[in-house]
């Protein structure tokens, strides 16, 4: 995947037959004190979730980690959602 500026990507997990409604969210944003973060938030849908906060020495970096995220997240079976809250 090129570095298009992908900023923020919700993805959602759904399978009814097994009670399963999950969501992950992946994005880049600047922290207060200028460091490029990837922010990863993930749970149930309906919930508040999970929030894990990673810094990263340059924008590529961070860019890097979430399509990282996102090709691991891709093979458990979540896909893009276009109507995120």
């Amino acid at each position: 995947m090129p570095h298009d500026k992908i900023q923020y990507l919700a993805l959602d997990r759904r399978d009814p037959s097994a009670n399963m409604a999950r969501f992950y969210v992946l994005a880049v944003e600047t922290s207060l004190f200028g460091d490029v973060a990837l922010i990863r938030e993930w749970g149930r849908v309906g919930t508040a979730g999970r929030r894990k906060i990673e810094l990263h020495e340059s924008e590529h970096d961070a860019m890097e980690a979430l399509e990282t995220w996102l090709r691991r997240k891709q093979r458990r079976g979540y896909v893009p959602r276009l109507d995120w809250r």
